[in-house]
């Protein structure tokens, strides 16, 4: 019986797996134009998932191929270029030996052993590596693919920039000296990222020592339909009763489709008594966000990592902050190529549910170790839950007292900047480890924020804005009310930051194409 996996390689006869063979094609086609290639993407994001299948993929079309990963070598490996090239030689030789590489004969793999022999007698320099390359490719009709994962490993050696150079060289002299076919070289950083570069230090940062490859494009988040393919597998395995096509867009829609996210939520119902529908998806939605992980552990030093980063992300989630996407811009090329954002409309967005909630909860986390005012009591979150529901209406009207004591003497800079903040701060208490909650990006700007709640199977849509007069405010309610039947809910709330000198502060209720809607006005 095959199972969701999380770590590692996924094997189609062992786990669920989305259909990549689409993917594996494009590959494909690029070897068989002779393209050296890279793949970059963010943490556990199916690359080496990838680079195994095409291992396969190519042997199946007849390319000798092998399969190598730099996750394995030490600092001593990295010392030298010499004992890099002799480290990659040896890896070949490694492949070769236990499975990781197809079509290789018998005299290639003489000749790779051999020259192995010779190398821990004498260190390769550049030129004996290259013409124990070029013989071996000789051997093997010019047609080696060679894919190294983990690359990311290496990058901060200047060994391996030699080694870089040296393919590069051979690369540019193929037409005359026998080389591989291509190489594809997958992890996080794009190589132009790295520290050390192959060309002189007055030379930009920015120059690639791997511009003669070419990047892999094509987006590996599964979509709703690739979800929806690996979900129905196992239901012909468990005939578990769920509403495939359903369950499938809801993962989606929290998590976009980034490949560890989606597994790991499928993981989670799996192995629990959860259930395969809306409850389950966001019972497992909820309990993702309170673990530890990999992913969430290397985002959370990525964020102390880089200053500019977690003052990019803060903005776009706190103030709707609006970015015109540019990956020029070494900020947003950073979080792209880490995974947390994406390009919508020309602009920046957070790139899923989780990953912006996880976020949230990381600031907000923060903010409520510096101000505690907004501290709600296990005693007066009681008071907000009824009959298993929250009671908005009463955290609302808590809300405002709350808000006005503290803060209603401040200016209007301070309530555009930390309002909604301090909202989230109030409401995060009274849901925590039960709901959860997200903000819609399609709404989020630096005048409006829309709020989904999910709690206890019930949705709760609070409109946060900024008031800018009355007809401002009543085309806010034609929005919501829309939004409502997009949700199909009754009841919306509306909260806003009101800077007028006469505003009446307080909550009151108003009818709107029949819905009703609470404003709180602050």
């Amino acid at each position: 019986m095959r199972r969701f996996n999380i770590t590692g390689t996924c094997y189609p006869d062992e786990h669920y797996m989305v259909d990549i063979s689409a993917r594996l094609e494009r590959i494909s086609k690029m070897v068989d134009d002779g393209e050296y290639i890279t793949i970059n993407r963010g943490r556990q994001y199916g690359k080496t998932t990838t680079l195994s299948l095409l291992k396969d993929y190519l042997g199946e079309k007849g390319y000798p191929v092998f399969s190598i990963s730099f996750e394995s070598l030490t600092d001593e490996q990295y010392e030298s270029a010499p004992k890099l090239f002799a480290a990659f030689w040896s890896l070949l030789d490694e492949a070769a030996e236990y499975g990781l590489a197809q079509n290789v004969s018998q005299e290639a793999y003489d000749h790779i052993r051999n020259s192995m022999l010779l190398y821990r007698e004498e260190l390769p320099d550049n030129i004996t590596l290259g013409r124990d390359i070029a013989k071996l490719c000789t051997l093997l009709n010019n047609r080696v693919v060679v894919l190294i994962d983990e690359v990311d490993q290496a990058g901060n050696h200047n060994s391996f920039i030699r080694f870089l150079a040296m393919l590069r060289d051979k690369y540019l002299k193929r037409r005359n000296i026998p080389t591989f076919r291509s190489v594809i070289l997958a992890g996080v950083y794009d190589i132009k990222n790295l520290k050390l570069k192959i060309r002189p230090e007055e030379e930009h940062q920015y120059n690639s020592p791997w511009n003669i490859a070419l990047p892999f494009t094509d987006d590996m988040a599964f979509s709703a339909k690739d979800i929806e393919g690996m979900l129905s597998d196992y239901e012909a395995d468990h005939a578990s009763g769920m509403d495939v096509a359903a369950v499938a867009q809801l993962i989606s829609d929290y998590t976009s489709g980034y490949p560890f996210l989606v597994s790991k939520l499928c993981k989670t119902i799996d192995e629990t008594p959860l259930g395969w529908n809306r409850e389950g998806v966001l019972s497992a939605v909820k309990e993702l966000l309170n673990e530890r992980n990999t992913l969430f552990d290397d985002m959370a030093k990525k964020l102390d990592d880089f200053s500019d980063l977690r003052a990019m992300l803060k903005a776009i989630l706190y103030n709707g902050s609006e970015f015109t996407w540019n990956t020029d811009n070494k900020v947003m090329e950073l979080a792209y190529m880490f995974g947390y954002i994406c390009e919508k409309d020309r602009k920046v967005v957070i790139s899923n549910r989780i990953m912006e909630m996880r976020l949230y909860n990381a600031f907000l986390s923060e903010e409520e170790t510096n101000d505690r005012l907004f501290a709600v009591s296990s005693t007066e979150k009681l008071r907000f839950i009824k009959d298993g529901a929250l009671d908005m209406d009463l955290i609302l009207e808590r809300f405002v007292v709350h808000y006005t004591d503290i803060y209603g003497d401040r200016d209007e800079a301070f309530h555009e900047e930390e309002g909604r903040k301090h909202f989230m701060l109030y409401i995060k208490p009274i849901i925590n480890g039960t709901g959860n909650y997200y903000i819609e990006s399609e709404t989020r700007d630096r005048t409006r924020t829309d709020m989904i709640i999910d709690y206890l199977g019930k949705q709760y849509i609070i409109e946060m804005k900024i008031w800018h007069g009355n007809a401002y405010n009543e085309r806010g309610e034609e929005q919501l009310s829309d939004y409502l039947d997009f949700y199909h809910c009754d009841k919306g709330y509306m909260l806003s930051f009101n800077f007028n000198k006469n505003k009446t502060i307080g909550v009151h209720t108003i009818d709107m194409n029949g819905k009703t809607i609470v404003e709180a006005v602050v």
